[in-house]
């Protein structure tokens, strides 16, 4: 960056240049995933919207008076697709369908969309192929499997890692220019440094908030993490089983919502009846017990298998999930956000802020910001690095001395202990950078 874009020198210490050569590594690692990140995740903030606008075909009907009892929708359901029925969806509303998850013989979940009034099938669609659920299995890259998936788990550090370089390149040092203020014209290289750096100034504490609170769905990290909130005794409720160590599989399974519940399993019974009670039986216990229009009732798989009734709203303190003993109604737990110890209340919080539910449309707009300014900080760092770049090569910041990168390499060692996918890959960019042949650092590098 020459003197004269900024009207003073920058730094050239060996702490400013390893920080700019690691600035520059992290948003190579990170922009093209934080743009397809950015992008799917303000769609899936407007899922309501965008659901009712693309599956209307399958979610409106007409208001109805009353509708026909629930094992009835179920029957007609397994004609439409024979298998057995895993769940069912009241309707919500009165001009909204009723839903049925039917698991086929090959083992996938579809969804049987009705006219709760006249029993009509509207739809039938694999849950892996509605559009929020397909723009969910994109955003966390599980569509491609559960390897690619860990990246997702490694852009999240290394986004992290971009916030702190980056506050720590944007830190004013006598500087007037470019650090509130957009200098110059947009036909030159000064317009899109400051414009970079003044928009990631606004954006870092999103952007770090969108990183953190979305760690803990990672495949690798997540895991553990919510293994050791378990077990310091802030995550799930004492009563809710591990998923494994009842009857059915975990509750994720069949209704995926919640970090805290969807590991755990329901509970089991002992048979005391010739047949489970009827589902419309089972939804007059439901508004006995007050839940919300929108919950959904997991059907018993077995004869040991309990009736849960799961609630996941957009708001975090709605979270509710209820076991029911199949044969007679009775309640075996009654759990909700109230009952989440400490560690799980707070993810479960940051996870609804930051899907855009926790509170209303200001939430979702703060978020769609969010999404948009790192949209942005992509466009301006790709710009600005293509006026900077000298012709043929890769412009990279000029390497640090050994002994700066001895301290960094320490610093690894370091997160690694806390993030360790993060950990891994900052080694491996530090041997490329390292072992990459020398005719491949003079032609690319600076």
């Amino acid at each position: 960056m020459a003197a004269s874009d900024i009207g003073t020198a920058p730094p050239t210490g060996p702490l400013y240049r390893i920080v700019w050569r690691w600035h520059f590594y992290a948003g190579l690692v990170c922009l093209p995933f934080l743009v397809l990140l950015a992008t799917t995740g303000a769609l899936y903030l407007f899922r309501d919207e965008l659901s009712l606008l693309v599956e209307r075909q399958r979610l409106v009907v007409a208001e109805h008076g009353p509708a026909l009892p629930a094992d009835a929708l179920i029957a007609r359901a397994r004609l439409a697709a024979p298998g057995q029925a895993v769940r069912y969806t009241p309707p919500p509303a009165p001009d909204r369908s009723a839903e049925v998850g039917v698991r086929t013989p090959g083992g996938e979940v579809v969804g049987v969309f009705l006219d709760p009034a006249g029993g009509e099938v509207l739809d039938v669609v694999a849950d892996d192929a509605r559009p929020m659920k397909l723009i969910s299995r994109i955003h966390s890259l599980a569509i491609a499997g559960k390897v690619p998936n860990l990246i997702i788990e490694i852009v999240a550090g290394w986004a992290i890692l971009l916030v702190a370089s980056g506050v720590f390149l944007w830190w004013p040092r006598g500087r007037a220019g470019g650090v509130v203020t957009v200098r110059g014209a947009p036909s030159q290289r000064i317009w899109w440094r400051d414009l970079h750096a003044v928009m990631g100034l606004f954006a870092a504490a999103m952007v770090l908030f969108l990183a953190v609170t979305g760690m803990p769905w990672s495949a690798f990290w997540g895991d553990r993490f919510r293994q050791i909130v378990n077990d310091a005794g802030l995550g799930k409720p004492a009563g809710a089983q591990a998923a494994g160590l009842a009857s059915d599989a975990a509750l994720a399974a069949v209704i995926p919502g919640s970090w805290t519940m969807d590991a755990t399993a329901a509970p089991t019974v002992t048979p005391s009846g010739p047949r489970p009670l009827p589902v419309a039986a089972v939804e007059a216990v439901a508004a006995r017990l007050g839940m919300a229009p929108g919950y959904v009732i997991r059907l018993p798989v077995s004869a040991g298998g309990v009736y849960t009734l799961q609630l996941y709203p957009k708001e975090a303190t709605g979270q509710r999930v209820v076991h029911l003993d199949q044969y007679n109604g009775k309640v075996l737990a009654d759990v909700g956000y109230r009952d989440y110890g400490a560690g799980s209340k707070a993810v479960e919080m940051g996870i609804a802020i930051h899907t855009g539910g926790q509170f209303g449309r200001a939430n979702q707009l703060l978020m769609l910001a969010g999404c948009l300014a790192i949209i942005g900080l992509a466009v301006s760092s790709a710009v600005m690095w293509w006026k900077r770049r000298p012709r043929g090569r890769l412009a990279a910041p000029p390497p640090p001395s050994a002994k700066a990168l001895s301290a960094f390499a320490v610093f690894a060692l370091a997160i690694g202990a806390l993030f360790p996918l993060l950990g891994l890959s900052i080694v491996a960019v530090l041997l490329i950078d390292r072992l990459v042949p020398a005719f491949l650092k003079h032609k690319y590098a600076l």
